[in-house]
């Protein structure tokens, strides 16, 4: 791998849950020098310099410019620490034919096949009246898939019941606690567990693949990839701009909580941040119209096996860049005068871009830019890198794409053009 591509899986590996994705980014500010800021402040600091905010399974950082302008403008990078995955039921120890089992319910648009016969463990937190305590755990489940000398069909169309096939196996009989054994990765008495959130994830290692390396597997790529070429931008960039990296939890389940994009955090911390430096408040709304938002995520990139489902004139391929992404339906929010600055971005950091646009008979996903512009009234572009796989146990993306979309991310925060 590049020292990049190592940087990058390195964060992966070390965020199999939301809650650990937010202690990385406050753990990497904290090491570059911002300070770590208590949730439910009431005022900010005033001083020039870094800062981070954590909110369960979002977080927030910024930086106050040494000289800041009379009439400063924001530059946010937005992304999503969530992915699709399984979450585990409050009531988790069930048994079928004398098998252990682990019940679960389906979080996201998840891929489900892709989950059959792989070695999963469980991530997240667990809640005692000492607070949350994080933990992971190696490989102890799998669900596995049935035979097909007993499913003779099972290659002409594979049907999952969501409630009866999809059960990840931990044991072969007796009395297992499966909160008690992920309680043991944590240091945690059991019975002090008064709540817990917790998640299936994939325990294989992030790698580069293909005969010249051309390639970068991962689990959730959608989204810690764009969360961590921001908060590489955001840690490097020197600009004038109150610069600023907002990762929102529940993306994939619609974003309407407290802490995903529907909700009061990036509105709550803007203000905060404003008062801070004693900007009046007849100023905020002026200062938001001229501020931007690089809503970063995940795309698709033309897929080799199924290229007729891709529009014949926008066909992004891995290594060309990171993508603009347009939809006339707004699920997208890219215009023509993002994409002049987005090209323009690309421009100043030195790097390959695309465009996506789907098919006029497939469906657009969308992203948190459309719900953080409609609550702020911000400019925002979207964009990203494409993937092959998205929503699928292990997603790739081109080798070269992820640093391309840190460096176009560091060009944004910079750019002083309008």
């Amino acid at each position: 791998m590049t020292q990049y591509l190592d940087d990058l899986a390195a964060f992966i590996h070390a965020s199999p849950s939301p809650y650990h994705v937010t202690a990385q980014v406050a753990a990497r500010a904290a090491d570059a020098g911002f300070t770590v800021v208590d949730d439910a402040p009431g005022d900010l600091p005033s001083q020039p310099g870094g800062y981070v905010l954590v909110r369960d399974g979002a977080v927030i950082a910024w930086r106050i410019p040494e000289n800041l302008p009379q009439h400063p403008s924001f530059r946010i990078i937005g992304a999503h620490t969530d992915s699709p995955t399984f979450r585990v039921k409050p009531l988790p120890n069930n048994t079928s034919a004398g098998y252990n089992r682990v019940g679960v319910e389906i979080y996201g648009g998840v891929l489900v096949n892709s989950w059959l016969d792989r070695d999963l463990g469980f991530a997240g937190r667990l809640i005692t009246d000492d607070g949350a305590h994080l933990v992971r755990t190696p490989s102890m489940a799998r669900i596995p898939q049935l035979a097909i000398h007993l499913d003779r069909s099972v290659n002409d169309g594979l049907k999952l019941d969501r409630q009866q096939h999809l059960v990840p196996i931990v044991g072969a009989g007796g009395d297992a606690d499966i909160l008690a054994a992920i309680a043991q990765h944590a240091e945690v008495d059991p019975a002090q567990i008064k709540g817990f959130d917790l998640v299936l994830t994939d325990t294989q290692e992030p790698a580069t693949i293909g005969i010249d390396n051309d390639f970068f597997a991962a689990p959730r790529l959608d989204n810690l990839l764009s969360v961590h070429a921001g908060l590489r931008a955001l840690l490097d960039a020197e600009s004038e701009h109150i610069t600023v990296l907002a990762a929102f939890d529940h993306e994939e389940v619609g974003s309407e909580t407290r802490t995903g994009a529907g909700g009061p955090m990036l509105d709550e911390m803007l203000t905060l941040i404003m008062a801070s430096q004693n900007i009046p408040v007849h100023l905020h709304r002026s200062i938001i119209a001229h501020s931007k938002l690089l809503s970063a995520d995940g795309g698709h990139l033309v897929h080799p096996n199924y290229a007729d489902r891709h529009d014949p004139e926008h066909q992004p391929k891995p290594n060309h860049g990171p993508i603009l992404k347009v939809n006339a339906t707004q699920r997208y929010l890219s215009d023509g005068r993002g994409a002049a600055q987005f090209n323009r971005w690309a421009e100043q950091a030195g790097i390959p871009h695309q465009v996506f646009v789907s098919k006029n008979t497939q469906p657009s996903g969308s992203t948190i830019g459309p719900i953080s512009a409609t609550r702020l009234g911000i400019e925002t572009i979207d964009a990203g890198v494409g993937l092959l796989s998205m929503h699928s146990v292990r997603e790739m993306c081109g080798a070269q794409d992820p640093e391309y979309l840190a460096r176009l991310a560091g060009a944004f925060l910079q750019d002083l053009q309008a």
